[in-house]
Protein backbone atom coordinates (compact mmCIF):
# COMPACT_ATOMS: atom_id res chain seq x y z
CA UNK A 1 0.00 0.00 0.00
CA UNK A 2 0.97 3.48 -1.00
CA UNK A 3 1.30 5.76 1.89
CA UNK A 4 0.61 9.26 1.18
CA UNK A 5 1.85 12.61 2.91
CA UNK A 6 -0.02 15.88 3.16
CA UNK A 7 0.75 18.60 5.01
CA UNK A 8 -1.23 19.90 8.36
CA UNK A 9 -0.80 24.06 9.90
CA UNK A 10 -0.25 23.40 13.52
CA UNK A 11 -0.40 27.23 14.20
CA UNK A 12 -2.01 29.99 13.31
CA UNK A 13 1.14 32.46 13.77
CA UNK A 14 3.64 33.05 10.74
CA UNK A 15 6.57 32.99 13.31
CA UNK A 16 6.05 29.67 15.15
CA UNK A 17 3.81 28.48 11.93
CA UNK A 18 4.46 24.80 11.37
CA UNK A 19 3.70 21.93 8.92
CA UNK A 20 3.55 18.25 9.70
CA UNK A 21 3.32 15.34 6.98
CA UNK A 22 0.06 13.53 8.13
CA UNK A 23 -0.54 10.30 6.83
CA UNK A 24 -3.55 9.23 4.85
CA UNK A 25 -2.69 5.33 5.81
CA UNK A 26 -5.09 5.59 8.95
CA UNK A 27 -8.33 4.36 6.97
CA UNK A 28 -11.47 2.50 8.11
CA UNK A 29 -14.17 0.91 6.29
CA UNK A 30 -17.43 2.65 6.53
CA UNK A 31 -20.80 2.95 4.75
CA UNK A 32 -23.05 5.77 3.13
CA UNK A 33 -24.93 7.65 0.81
CA UNK A 34 -23.46 9.42 -2.03
CA UNK A 35 -24.48 11.31 -5.14
CA UNK A 36 -23.07 9.40 -8.22
CA UNK A 37 -23.61 12.63 -10.34
CA UNK A 38 -21.19 14.45 -7.97
CA UNK A 39 -18.49 11.64 -7.81
CA UNK A 40 -18.58 11.65 -11.31
CA UNK A 41 -17.79 15.30 -11.58
CA UNK A 42 -15.08 15.05 -8.78
CA UNK A 43 -13.76 12.19 -10.87
CA UNK A 44 -13.06 14.49 -13.90
CA UNK A 45 -11.98 17.45 -11.74
CA UNK A 46 -9.24 15.04 -8.75
CA UNK A 47 -8.59 12.75 -12.07
CA UNK A 48 -9.20 9.83 -9.97
CA UNK A 49 -10.68 6.29 -10.80
CA UNK A 50 -12.32 4.83 -7.86
CA UNK A 51 -14.63 6.17 -5.74
CA UNK A 52 -12.61 5.55 -2.46
CA UNK A 53 -9.55 7.70 -4.35
CA UNK A 54 -12.21 10.18 -5.02
CA UNK A 55 -13.31 10.63 -2.04
CA UNK A 56 -9.93 10.47 -0.39
CA UNK A 57 -8.66 13.46 -2.88
CA UNK A 58 -12.03 15.19 -2.51
CA UNK A 59 -11.28 15.36 1.52
CA UNK A 60 -7.49 16.40 0.76
CA UNK A 61 -8.39 19.40 -1.59
CA UNK A 62 -10.57 20.21 1.60
CA UNK A 63 -8.02 20.36 4.33
CA UNK A 64 -5.79 21.96 1.31
CA UNK A 65 -7.91 24.63 0.61
CA UNK A 66 -8.10 25.46 4.94
CA UNK A 67 -4.29 26.07 5.40
CA UNK A 68 -4.09 28.41 2.00
CA UNK A 69 -6.90 30.42 3.35
CA UNK A 70 -5.10 30.38 6.49
CA UNK A 71 -1.72 31.40 5.06
CA UNK A 72 -3.49 34.24 3.05
CA UNK A 73 -5.26 35.74 6.22
CA UNK A 74 -1.56 35.71 7.83
CA UNK A 75 -0.46 37.57 4.56
CA UNK A 76 -2.95 40.28 4.77
CA UNK A 77 -2.76 40.62 9.24
CA UNK A 78 -1.04 43.63 10.14
CA UNK A 79 2.61 42.72 11.45
CA UNK A 80 2.51 39.37 11.33
CA UNK A 81 5.07 38.87 8.24
CA UNK A 82 8.00 40.65 10.37
CA UNK A 83 10.25 41.53 7.68
CA UNK A 84 12.89 44.12 7.72
CA UNK A 85 13.28 46.73 4.64
CA UNK A 86 16.48 45.05 3.29
CA UNK A 87 14.14 41.80 2.45
CA UNK A 88 11.75 44.05 1.44
CA UNK A 89 13.60 46.36 -0.82
CA UNK A 90 14.34 43.74 -2.82
CA UNK A 91 10.85 41.85 -2.79
CA UNK A 92 9.46 43.40 -6.17
CA UNK A 93 12.32 42.93 -8.68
Amino acid sequence: MREELSLKLLSNSFSSAILVRVSSSSKRKTSFEIDAEKVQAAKEVLGTKTLTDTVDAALSEVIKLRQRKTLVELLFRPGALELDDDVMSGAWR
